[in-house]
């Protein structure tokens, strides 16, 4: 197994307005994830949420990136946006057998998003991780759960989430409940505040601020100020971590997601 690392990076790459800000002036859409790649540490995938992708797509992926380069992906909707989450086992065998083992190495976490009206149910939501499988195609899985409703602000969710090992997305948003509790072996936080007038799409005291929360959460220790349902003591054990600029003013994702990057060198 490699050394945790802290990886920063945007949701997808096909995005109309960065080929003004981030991509040279005449690169080739076809190359677009051979640049970014090359540019960040990581990248969310969010066309699986929606429809499923072919194994040859998932390899195509692995193909075009840099050793050391990780995907996460968001798994199928089918999975997550239902009544009784007891009931998405087909779903989530679906997903999982989708072909993403043929990202190999450069699979990164899956991460389960939930609508924002979904309400924690201990008892359903715990029949749907023992649903989650451990490993395909020989590689271990890590799961992040994306939980959107304020009920997860519970003792009892951390609690759950703890059990069975899966992260919680933390999430930097004026929208949705933001739970900074670490609740699984890897980190995994969503940046949505991003300002369309600042060049980075942050000020320096926030990506600053970004930084050392980075580093405190791969060195195994809590990070000061953010927001904690159950705090918890630690065992100092080096984590993977895993930011995205997700959203806000997305036009600034990547510059957001650089600076940040050169800020943890």
């Amino acid at each position: 197994m490699s050394e945790p690392r802290i990886r920063v990076g945007i949701g997808g790459w096909n995005f109309e307005p960065w080929r003004d800000n981030f991509y040279p002036k005449g690169w080739s859409q076809a190359r677009e994830l051979e640049y970014a790649s090359r540019q960040l540490t990581a990248i969310e995938i969010n066309a699986t949420y929606y429809s499923s992708q072919k194994p040859s797509t998932f390899a195509k992926w692995r193909a075009e990136t840099p050793a050391g380069f990780m995907f996460s992906l968001k798994a199928s909707r089918f999975a997550t946006n239902r009544r009784v989450l007891a009931e998405a086992g087909e779903s989530v065998q679906r997903f999982v057998e989708s072909g993403i083992a043929e990202l190999g190495d450069k699979l990164g976490p899956i991460v389960w998003q939930f609508a924002p009206t979904k309400k924690f149910d201990a008892a359903d939501f715990e029949a749907f991780l023992k649903l989650l499988p451990a490993a395909v195609g020989g590689i271990a899985l890590r799961h992040a759960m994306d939980v959107r409703h304020e009920s997860f602000k519970s003792p009892a969710y951390v609690a759950l989430a703890r059990r069975y090992g899966v992260a919680t997305v933390f999430t930097e948003s004026d929208d949705y409940p933001a739970i900074a509790d670490a609740t699984g072996p890897f980190i995994y936080s969503r940046v949505m505040r991003t300002a369309s007038e600042l060049p980075a799409g942050c000020t320096p005291e926030v990506l600053d601020g970004l930084a050392a929360s980075c580093r405190a959460w791969h060195d195994g220790s809590q990070p000061t100020g953010l927001p904690l349902v159950e705090p918890a003591g630690t065992d100092g054990a080096a984590r993977d971590v895993f930011l995205f600029f997700i959203s806000g003013a997305k036009e600034r994702a990547p510059a957001a997601a650089m600076a940040l990057i050169d800020r943890l060198k």
